[in-house]
């Protein structure tokens, strides 16, 4: 009885399995895989790779593309399979290919940059109930090592049957997720769906900033993890009280800085706030267009971290704060940044994230926590320039952003005088401070330059008409010292 099964299901699979793989029931397309971690992915780290003769699998292939943002690459054969070829049950080449378990059909192009794709979306037509001879020799051609693979197939009415596993071995160190069958005719809302379901962490990348869509008084901006917009220069208030620091904010916004720090420890929330008021009842800005900062302090405020929070929204008085940092690690840390996870769920906060954080506390810390942070906040500068930790963040979809991007009060003339940056900034007819600004945004790092002198901001704000040469960024990044001005 089994033997005469095996023989139905192997006549149905040659009938139906050939065209090229409607929704099978039971293939949910969710996770699946080796239990770990989903990857985080991004539109540089994807890769929608397929092969398809009628156009089918092409079609499936261009709608992930959509969705994702990941980059399409057409696995083309070296000889081109004809109408002849694809005559299945004729016995010709494609039926030849199939039935010959060392056939490797040649393929004529190659993936550039293969190491730089964590995530790979691999699709064919289904053929006589498997893939096509020449995914075998795709799979063969590579390393997979640590990277994702997620198969589909195209066929009208097989399912994607054991083509998925017996595609595992050719890449065994690869973690492979559980395959999925489509109709030719599938929706992009099915597609959405099932990238859904497949529990993917999207992650932005952070580690660059589209510098050319910005302008001199308009600082594009870069997505958070938590899907918001925060623009990528602004203004610091640190030591900035009383009417100074109400005219700096006034100043900045019109200058059209949309990015303000703050603290609670700086003491100056009541005066930003009222100034950002103050800008928005001159309709000068409108809320939505600011991302303004705040932080709470080790000791007392993370002890109560609730009532801490409600302080700082209370003394802004700005109907909701853009982003909330923990100020530094404390013992109470967790406790408080879930406090402020709570509140985000609320909508009191829109994104959540960190200062004065590196690498030895962040893993440990982002396994205690449910939102990712979207931003750690560090002193950053040409003596002091992370250039592991800014990699490190940027490698987990955290925003990285300088406090002290001249160095602080009592080193910004050493660094604003530094002989590099002023044989930099003559060349191209620049300050100092503009020259360091736009070597931070090249580098990927947002920068908050404090600054209570409306000329200092208005030129702090103009750093979008220029760029660094490689070879200057390079003679920048010579100037590290690894020398702190601070101690945190």
């Amino acid at each position: 009885m089994k033997k005469y099964l095996a023989i139905l299901l192997s006549l149905f699979l040659m009938l139906f399995g050939l065209t090229a793989c409607a929704e099978d029931p039971d293939s949910s397309g969710s996770s699946g895989g080796n239990g770990t971690d989903p990857p985080a992915v991004t539109a540089d780290n994807v890769l929608i790779a397929y092969f398809s003769c009628t156009g089918t699998t092409e079609g499936i292939a261009e709608l992930i593309a959509e969705e994702t943002g990941g980059t399409l690459h057409e696995i083309l054969p070296e000889v081109p399979y004809t109408e002849e070829d694809l005559d299945y049950y004729s016995g010709g080449r494609a039926d030849q290919e199939q039935a010959d378990p060392t056939a490797r059909p040649a393929i004529a192009n190659s993936v550039e940059d293969m190491e730089g794709y964590d995530v790979i979306f691999l699709g064919y037509p289904i053929w006589h109930g498997q893939a096509p001879k020449i995914i075998y020799t795709f799979l063969e051609s590579y390393d997979f090592s640590g990277k994702t693979l997620i198969p589909f197939c195209t066929s009208h009415s097989s399912s994607i049957g054991t083509s998925d596993d017996n595609l595992h071995p050719l890449a065994e160190n690869a973690e492979w997720r559980e395959g999925r069958r489509f109709a030719g005719t599938e929706s992009a809302e099915t597609i959405a769906q099932w990238l859904e379901e497949l529990d993917l962490t999207m992650k932005n990348d952070v580690s660059t900033f589209d510098l050319a869509s910005g302008e001199n008084g308009r600082a594009p901006t870069v997505t958070l993890n938590s899907g918001y917009e925060m623009p990528v220069l602004g203004l610091g208030t640190y030591s900035l009280h009383g009417d100074t620091v109400k005219n700096s904010v006034r100043a900045a916004i019109e200058s059209g800085v949309r990015l303000i720090d703050t603290a609670s420890a700086y003491g100056n929330e009541t005066e930003i706030g009222e100034a950002i008021r103050e800008a928005i009842e001159d309709g000068i800005v409108e809320r939505e267009e600011l991302f303004v900062i705040t932080k709470i302090y080790p000791g007392s405020e993370m002890a109560n971290p609730e009532a801490a929070i409600q302080g700082c929204l209370d003394r802004l008085n700005i109907g909701y704060v853009d982003m909330m940092l923990l100020h530094h690690p404390d013992r109470n840390d967790v406790k408080t940044y879930k406090a402020m996870e709570t509140f985000a769920e609320n909508g009191q906060i829109r994104s959540l994230g960190l200062s004065n954080w590196y690498i030895e506390e962040i893993d440990n810390f982002i396994a205690e926590v449910d939102i990712m942070p979207a931003l750690i906040q560090n002193e950053i500068h040409i003596y002091y320039q992370e250039q592991d930790v800014v990699p490190y963040m940027h490698n987990l979809g955290i925003v990285m952003q300088a406090w002290y991007p001249f160095g602080g009060r009592g080193h910004t003339g050493e660094i604003l005088n530094d002989p590099t940056i002023l044989e930099i900034a003559e060349a191209h007819d620049r300050t100092a401070a503009q020259v360091i600004l736009r070597w931070h945004l090249q580098r990927g790092v947002v920068a908050i330059p404090g600054s209570s002198d409306p000329d200092h901001i208005l030129e702090n704000i103009s750093v979008f008409d220029f760029s660094l040469s490689g070879e200057e960024m390079q003679a920048i990044a010579a100037l590290d010292r690894g020398t702190k001005f601070d101690w945190y």
